[in-house]
């Protein structure tokens, strides 16, 4: 492919001279087993491959005598001459191999940038968030997209949703942020048909079938009058995951008080205060003084309202 070597010995000229990488003539592979561990980036058979929208291919159009490097493109249909697919899987449409958080560029050398639907699933956010500030000229453009309400999907991984502030919160202190909005392939009625089809998706027999013909008027009594319907009850623990509203994490912290600082895990005692009010029966007395983390998990585990 005559495109893809034009674009490496252009792609050259960009490189970090700090960094060892391997060279063949598909791409330039930045993937060390150190970051690969670092990162815990893994093999994967899934196939991450989504065409550009109007909004990216004005982008890719302005800066077509610059390059514009596309973090995390996955697998490209059409290989543009002035975008550099940047991946951790070696795609045919694949120009560098390595991770958003430790971009092998150098500094001020992309006219734009795009992160679509990729922010996810990396495991520092905000250190690509630095990273690709970073590579971007004065006066670049970039164009960033991230779920908020999406069920997990893993390429390989799925780490962090964000919310609009979320999003805005990566970039405020390093760019300037022209406009935030809800685009096309990101209205509500994806996350929830996404939702809704996963959910039948993970039932069978009749338990699917009375789901599928639930109306919307069926869904939107109090959650906790549902909890023990077939189609909540008969969902999988990996389909629950998939799915979840919220997830729960309790850790104990190891070591002695003297290396107490070094460890970021919740205290035992604060785990404990609130397994025992997890656990307790509906009917226990209640002390008034109950905290407002207490208030919540009562609110969630026995649908009260105070």
């Amino acid at each position: 492919m005559q495109y893809k070597q034009e674009k490496l010995n252009r792609i050259r000229t960009i490189i970090r001279e700090d960094l060892t990488y391997l060279e063949s003539n598909q791409n330039f592979n930045f993937l060390s087993q150190e970051l690969r561990e670092k990162y815990n980036i893994v093999d994967t058979e899934n196939v991450s491959s989504n065409n550009y929208d109007p909004i990216a291919l004005s982008i890719i159009e302005e800066s077509k005598d610059g390059l514009v490097l596309d973090c995390g493109a996955g697998k490209r249909s059409y290989y543009y001459e002035n975008v550099v697919n940047f991946e951790i899987v070696p795609y045919d449409t694949t120009d560098v191999l390595g991770v958003g958080e430790e971009l092998p560029f150098q500094d001020n050398v992309f006219e734009a940038v795009f992160s679509l639907a990729v922010l996810e699933h990396v495991k520092d956010p905000f250190q690509c968030a630095k990273e690709i500030a970073r590579v971007m000229k004065p006066g670049g453009k970039l164009y960033c997209v991230v779920p908020f309400l999406q069920p997990l999907h893993g390429y390989p991984h799925h780490y962090y949703n964000m919310s609009i502030e979320g999003l805005r919160n990566l970039f405020a202190d390093k760019l300037c942020i022209q406009k935030q909005e809800v685009i096309a392939s990101g209205l509500p009625i994806w996350a929830l048909s996404w939702i809704l089809n996963s959910w039948a998706g993970g039932l069978h027999g009749k338990t699917k079938e009375d789901f599928i013909s639930m109306k919307i008027s069926d869904l939107l009594d109090n959650p906790v009058n549902y909890l023990g319907q077939d189609f909540v009850t008969e969902l999988s623990a990996e389909k629950n995951i998939e799915l979840a509203c919220t997830t729960a994490l309790i850790a104990t912290k190891t070591g002695t008080l003297e290396d107490s600082q070094k460890s970021e895990s919740v205290s035992v005692p604060e785990i404990k205060s609130v397994t025992n009010t997890v656990h307790s029966d509906k009917s226990q007395h209640r002390k008034s003084n109950l905290s407002s983390w207490d208030k919540f998990i009562d609110r969630v585990r026995y649908g009260r309202s105070s």
